[in-house]
């Protein structure tokens, strides 16, 4: 009998249901009583943790796949998705990061074999506009930072993005006094411009001159040790990817490229030098270097041939000496190219 009038559990449709009752209520936040309004607070946080369990199990249940798919099919009926991302700002931490992990299991569930989060967005690109410039709030920055990159592993929403005015606005938050917030919208980023290759390929090849004159001075050249580390390695990543290899052809085919990397190679912290190697190295191995950069490299070969034969990593590594040895023949075998070059002895030159 004790159990008798216990309320039966609601079924996945119900839970989706009553969670959107209780974010329109707290969206048009029509309880004046400070008490009741607690109340309905309190059950939000509690259906979005029932939710979570549904499409995550607990630690002796697996999810029940019948049930998810009816979850994520009525989660993203009649907006109840825009509705959570409006009103996270007023959840607490907690039901806050419950949501987040709710919003990365709904954007890999599939039903009827279809993401049905892709089709969803695909139709409301306009949440990316709430998501993104959440950086710049503090109180939200992370969980929408997180929401953001579990949206854009999808192609079309991170073309959406790439495409926006976002893209500039990120050189701005890599850079904020936060640090968790600088390297959350670090970490977006660098998913902007690694996950889909095809898409980066084409943003990088039509955005080129005004994304890496930004990338260039605001994030290479930058005062940070944080930014300039995350930066010369994110440019690595993107420039020897294959899809990117017209786009690294052309950064490695301009004298201005290589002089901001060779100043790095001159950087005091041991990490940023060797990133800063594997895209030096391009550079050098370059079959088409135009001739302002041959007679660089050979007017200061000496230089050049005395950093590198010092220059070690703190551990054994064939891989790494493999390359420096390359470098080291290539730099060894140019001949100078008309117009002669100057000694560009005032800061450049890695010695």
């Amino acid at each position: 009998m004790k159990g008798l009038f216990k309320s039966k559990p609601r079924s996945p449709v119900e839970l989706v249901r009553h969670l959107r009752e209780l974010l329109i209520f707290v969206k048009e936040n029509k309880e004046p009583r400070e008490h009741k309004r607690e109340e309905k607070m309190t059950e939000l946080s509690k259906t979005i943790l029932e939710i979570r369990t549904v499409l995550y199990g607990t630690g002796e249940t697996e999810p029940n796949p019948e049930a998810c798919s009816q979850l994520t099919s009525e989660f993203f009926k009649e907006d109840t998705f825009r509705l959570l991302i409006n009103c996270l700002p007023k959840l607490n931490l907690g039901a806050r990061q419950d949501s987040t992990r709710v919003v990365a299991n709904l954007q890999r569930q599939r039903v009827s074999s279809r993401l049905i989060a892709s089709d969803y967005l695909e139709t409301n690109m306009d949440l990316m506009d709430i998501l993104i410039p959440g950086y710049e709030d503090s109180e939200i920055a992370l969980t929408y930072g997180a929401i953001a990159r579990e949206c854009i592993r999808h192609q079309t929403v991170a073309k959406y993005v790439l495409e926006s005015e976002h893209m500039k606005k990120f050189f701005d938050y890599i850079q904020v006094p936060n640090f968790e917030i600088a390297s959350d919208a670090a970490a977006t980023f660098k998913e902007l411009l690694t996950r889909h290759k095809s898409t980066v390929a084409e943003f990088l090849s039509k955005n080129y001159d005004w994304f890496f004159k930004e990338y260039n001075s605001q994030l290479l050249e930058s005062p940070s040790y944080i930014t300039k580390r995350h930066a010369v390695k994110l440019l690595g990543d993107m420039l020897l990817d294959r899809s990117n290899s017209a786009v690294m052809v052309r950064y490695v085919s301009s004298l201005a490229h290589m002089r901001i990397l060779m100043n790095l190679l001159r950087d005091s912290n041991k990490t940023i030098q060797l990133e800063t190697f594997h895209v030096f190295k391009l550079f050098v191995a370059n079959q088409n270097k135009p001739p302002e950069i041959i007679n660089v490299l050979v007017t200061n070969r000496s230089k050049f041939l005395r950093f590198f034969r010092d220059f070690n990593v703190d551990k054994d590594n064939e891989h790494f000496e493999a390359d420096k040895a390359q470098v080291i023949n290539e730099i060894i075998i140019l001949e100078p190219r008309d117009p002669p070059c100057t000694d560009l002895d005032k800061g450049e030159v890695p010695c």
